[in-house]
């Protein structure tokens, strides 16, 4: 049965940030399921050029679930039209008992692309905004029989790995997780504060204009967040200072078919760990640069190197931060030269690992073409070893005679 049998949110209050489409849109429509009230907290009024929806036609869906619905224009930039809303919705509809803070803003540019506008608009929103928003609703949340803060971001890694790319982007999104930490603790017993992360890429129209045409068929869809939301917003407040990634949640709580969340279900999802594409869809679709490795690698597998190596090896790869550009080959993999005839491929390797490597995929994909030594990514930080490191320079010796065909 589908956790809002129950009608656990019935008769509360939910201030969302970004509501109007997509993530926000979801996590509403999922409360408004139990007869839930949502104030939509979002920008867009008139309909825009190329994204989809309003707070006018967010609302409408609302209420045609069940829910009652307030539509506030709302720039988080701008505190008193943050103030203007929660005065609103207080006015409305008496309090306020979960604040979700969604709405977002993304440039995945390194230092110098990055324009100053553009490092302004991520600090504002994305730090600032939620820090604000939270700041605002706070005196009505602890009014609350169960009050909720809820943050769409990460948890915290100070693996340069995730800086190197989209600096600024890292630190804004760290910036709402950061106001986890703090404000997790300090209000403590009065006020649940927790982050909610992605596995895998989640399917918004961020993500098309990011990606691309054909993007979607890695994703997911924005439900899974929305019923991981529900999960924890469903908890007593006494669950506080945690940073949940939804997969991970829906699997404590019972939840076994993952399928039914795909776009495309049976294909390979972006930093997913799931199995990836059968093999007639992997005709089809171009692979990824490390399912390509992968590939090569499974192919130029023989005896005698199993027989010279002995070792089961895991990857670690990290892909982009940011669940709107995963599918590059991100998540785990692993290279089996035990086992009779040796096996490589996505997911845990089929028996314990001797050694474990943790680097970017883009990492990778170098040094497995010769483009960059394993000693060297080692020696810098790109490279981190752990377990058996002599079976670690055995496999380097492999890559020498596995260039030519990589």
């Amino acid at each position: 049965a589908s956790p809002s049998t129950f009608r656990k949110l019935a008769g509360c209050t939910l201030f969302i940030t970004g509501a109007s489409r997509g993530i926000g849109k979801a996590i509403a429509l999922k409360a408004a399921k139990d007869g839930a009230n949502i104030v939509i907290a979002a920008k867009t009024a008139e309909p825009h050029p190329t994204l989809p929806g309003t707070i006018y036609t967010a609302a409408a869906e609302i209420e045609a679930a069940g829910g009652k619905a307030l539509p506030c224009v709302v720039n988080v930039r701008e505190e008193q039209q943050i103030i203007n809303a929660v005065e609103k919705a207080v006015k409305t509809f008496g309090g306020i008992d979960i604040l979700v803070n969604n709405a977002s803003a993304i440039s995945l540019t390194g230092t110098l692309e990055t324009e100053t506008k553009k490092v302004n608009l991520m600090m504002d929103v994305n730090v600032r905004g939620t820090y604000l928003t939270s700041k605002t609703c706070l005196p009505h949340l602890r009014k609350s029989r169960n009050p909720h803060i809820l943050n769409l971001s990460p948890p915290m890694n100070l693996n340069p790995m995730w800086f190197k790319n989209h600096c600024a982007y890292t630190i804004s999104k760290y910036g709402m997780s950061m106001c986890v930490l703090g404000m997790a603790e300090e209000f403590r017993g009065e006020v649940a504060v927790n982050a909610l992360w992605p596995k895998t890429a989640i399917h918004t129209a961020a993500m098309d204009m990011l990606g691309g045409s054909g993007i979607e068929k890695q994703c997911r869809k924005t439900d899974i967040l929305a019923d991981a939301a529900y999960c924890i917003l469903t908890k007593p407040k006494s669950f506080t200072g945690n940073f949940i990634i939804d997969e991970d949640l829906l699997r404590e709580e019972g939840v076994k078919n993952f399928d039914v969340y795909a776009i495309s279900p049976g294909k390979k999802l972006g930093g997913s760990q799931q199995e990836g594409p059968d093999t007639a869809s992997a005709a089809a679709q171009p692979l990824s640069p490390v399912a390509e490795t992968f590939r090569v690698i499974q192919g130029a597998m023989s005896e005698e190197h199993v027989r010279a190596t002995q070792g089961v090896f895991q990857f670690e790869l990290l892909s982009c931060l940011c669940f709107l550009c995963s599918g590059d080959g991100g998540g785990t993999w692993y290279i089996d030269l035990k086992t009779q005839g040796g096996s490589a491929g996505f997911g845990k390797p089929p028996v314990t690992a001797d050694v474990v490597m943790s680097m970017s995929s883009a990492d990778f994909v170098k040094m497995f073409t010769g483009k960059l030594k394993p000693t060297l990514a080692f020696m810098s930080g790109k490279l981190r070893i752990k377990g058996n490191m002599a079976l670690a320079i055995k496999l380097e010796k492999m890559l020498t005679q596995l260039n030519s065909k990589l």
